[in-house]
């Protein structure tokens, strides 16, 4: 699986770099820098890309997507995809990446920089300072030595932020979901939940993405189960924190203090927030060093190259399962799931299948996530436009239910044998069955029919279903015959045509199926 990326667009300030890796990768790219486009101009011009590359300004919403009819990749560079529509993009097959490595370090210095300003009172005292004032007592300040903070999210940032300020000797605990409590005190982290995070935090940073589970997450709820006086760092996204509640907490002394990166509204409208005199506020620039904006420009540059060229995926956002289908050995499973897909749906004729199983070896069971796709994207491709990426969408819209098994009985004679079966609403039902073979997709049996010498699904074949067939007699029908393998019951006939060759019927035969594998 490779990407055909002709022509991309850079639509905001992004590192040089990022063009020049672009071009240089000898993949035929052709690169189009226009930061600052409006909402209109890059409607107007955004169908002509394969391939769109974005900070957070640009807004990739479903009418940008619904209007760029050649997209085939879209890049973040950085971190945070909540500017980009990842359902729009699923629906229409455009695989989305972002690059979460690039801007870690910078995101968590600034996150350390804004516990230790809003510890220290250092904007308020230097702006002071600045009017020709010396109020050493109004800025009283805590120190952050023995306290505790809570790191809601530890993931890349949240990890470092952890051992920085470790340093400082804090004590830290954290939550996630999706690391485990072992994982999380490797890096001196003590994993709690949420309800026992929030009584004893003495500082709180969050580090999460913006989903409907993290919006408002903390809130007035929050607030009167914590410490009087918490104070909190929000460098993630705007709407992690609930704004109104964060002031309302200010106000009533429960929270304070806070630092602020990141606005539900950027630039921020809500002045009374960003005014108030226990706020820090900075204008979003967790990534904003030399170093990350230079990182994360070559990241996604490489990406893009890498995806040209068919080498992997990586940060896929939307369909993560797609950076292991890239890999030498996932490939040929790829091919030979799509393939059995495009015979079995050829061999069902023209009732639409309404189910498809897949059942795969126990060898290849951890292949299960993208092979599933890969199927439904050879059943459904001659009728419905789909890849990987929205094969589940594609298959769910035209009322094709696919489900897939890992069983142990599929280690045939050595072979991982591959299932196929599809199955139609009146009850039709057909059975493919398939082999890789060093990095070549074979097909062994079709129904009942087992095939003694293994054809190579590649190029054109003629399935000819004939009671006792004589190979002579098909034969001499096939333009361009180049390989001619009769199963074992005698009833079936796979004839291998070059690309002129072929036949739309053979004469005494029950049925002939044509295929075209591409």
């Amino acid at each position: 699986m490779s990407f055909v990326l002709k022509k991309v667009l850079i639509s905001d300030n992004v590192d040089p770099s990022c063009r020049q890796i672009l071009e240089n990768g000898e993949c035929g790219i052709s690169v189009d820098y226009k930061p600052g486009l409006s909402k209109e101009d890059l409607l107007a011009i955004i169908g002509n890309y394969d391939g769109l590359i974005v900070r957070s300004a640009t807004k990739v919403t479903r009418e940008v997507i619904e209007a760029a009819t050649n997209l085939k990749l879209i890049g973040r560079a950085g971190t945070g995809v909540d500017n980009i529509d990842l359902e729009a993009a699923t629906e229409r097959g455009v695989v989305v990446m972002n690059t979460p490595g690039g801007n870690t370090i910078s995101a968590a210095e600034h996150t350390c920089a804004l516990i230790c300003a809003v510890a220290r009172n250092l904007p308020q005292g230097h702006h002071s300072m600045k009017n020709g004032k010396w109020d050493r007592k109004k800025f009283m300040g805590i120190e952050v030595l023995g306290k505790t903070l809570a790191i809601i999210g530890l993931g890349r940032v949240g990890r470092e932020v952890a051992i920085r300020m470790q340093s400082f000797g804090m004590r830290t605990v954290g939550y996630d979901p999706l690391v485990p409590a072992e994982i999380a005190s490797q890096f001196g982290v003590e994993f709690m939940e949420l309800e026992q995070i929030w009584p004893i935090a003495d500082f709180i940073t969050v580090h999460t993405p913006l989903i409907p589970a993290t919006r408002g997450l903390i809130n007035d709820a929050t607030f009167a189960k914590g410490k009087k006086g918490v104070r909190l760092v929000n460098v993630a996204r705007g709407g992690i924190i609930d704004e109104d509640s964060l002031l309302r907490a200010l106000e009533s002394g429960q929270c304070g203090g806070a630092g602020l990166d990141v606005f539900v509204t950027e630039p921020p409208t809500n002045r009374a927030l960003v005014d108030h005199e226990k706020i820090v506020a900075t204008p979003h620039l967790g990534a904003s060093t030399t170093e990350a904006q230079l990182k994360v420009a070559q990241e996604v540059a490489e990406q893009f190259v890498d995806a040209a060229k068919g080498k992997q995926l990586a940060g896929v956002v939307n369909a993560p399962y797609l950076t292991n289908a890239l890999t030498p050995e996932a490939r040929p499973w790829v091919q030979l799931a799509k393939r059995l897909g495009q015979l079995a749906r050829a061999l069902l004729g023209s009732p639409s299948p309404s189910s498809l199983t897949l059942t795969l070896p126990k060898s290849a069971g951890g292949y299960k996530d993208f092979l599933l796709p890969a199927t439904l994207v050879g059943v459904l491709g001659s009728k419905v436009t789909c890849s990987l990426v929205n094969a589940r969408q594609a298959a769910k819209k035209s009322g094709l239910t696919g489900s897939v098994c890992v069983s142990d009985g599929n280690e045939d004679a050595g072979c991982r044998v591959v299932v196929v079966e599809c199955a139609t609403s009146e009850g039709v039902t057909v059975r493919v069955e398939g082999v890789v073979l060093g990095c070549k997709a074979f097909v062994v049996a079709i129904g009942d029919q087992k095939i003694g010498q293994f054809v190579e699904l590649e190029g054109k074949l003629l399935v000819v279903e004939w009671k006792k067939a004589e190979l002579v007699g098909v034969v001499s029908q096939v333009k361009d015959a180049r390989e001619v393998v009769m199963c074992e019951s005698g009833d079936m006939v796979l004839v291998r045509c070059g690309e002129g060759g072929g036949g739309e019927l053979v004469k005494g035969a029950s049925k002939t199926t044509q295929i075209c594998f591409q």
